[in-house]
């Protein structure tokens, strides 16, 4: 349904930010606040979106790189660092619209992107990924 379709989503943005910087994400990287990144609850990890905010046009690209689950209107939880650039990091919410696009095209388009994950083979698998020793699920800021 996602890969090679024209997938797009409406619904509501949130993000997370340095207090999870550190933990390990679904996708085995750690969180880093200050790269654009995302949790979608499907998306496929690594994929790009682009995130659009309905009440200004301005849009950006981000990497999925963790799960969330569904939140009634709320479609993806962005870094602190990618609702900054958006512009809603104060208001901690926005109206969005959501469009999956090739690596390539977030390439081409000039877009920031986050850098490639860290090995997670190479992570110590008797460390707790998080304080509580469980993997990372976020709970974004309200």
């Amino acid at each position: 349904m996602h890969a090679g379709s024209a997938y797009t989503e409406s619904g509501q943005a949130s993000w997370y930010g340095p207090r999870h910087d550190g933990l390990r994400t679904t996708s085995g990287e750690r969180f880093d606040s200050s790269k654009m990144t995302a949790a979608h609850a499907s998306l496929p990890l690594g994929s790009y979106v682009r995130v659009t905010d309905t009440s200004t046009g301005h849009s950006i690209v981000v990497r999925v790189n963790d799960r969330e689950p569904p939140h009634g209107v709320r479609c993806i939880d962005l870094s602190h660092a990618a609702a900054a650039r958006l512009g809603f990091a104060a208001r901690g919410v926005a109206d969005v619209t959501l469009a999956q696009i090739s690596a390539e095209e977030a390439q081409g388009a000039g877009e920031e992107l986050a850098e490639a994950p860290e090995d997670a083979a190479a992570a110590d698998p008797a460390r707790p990924i998080a304080p509580h020793g469980r993997r990372h699920r976020h709970r974004a800021h309200r």
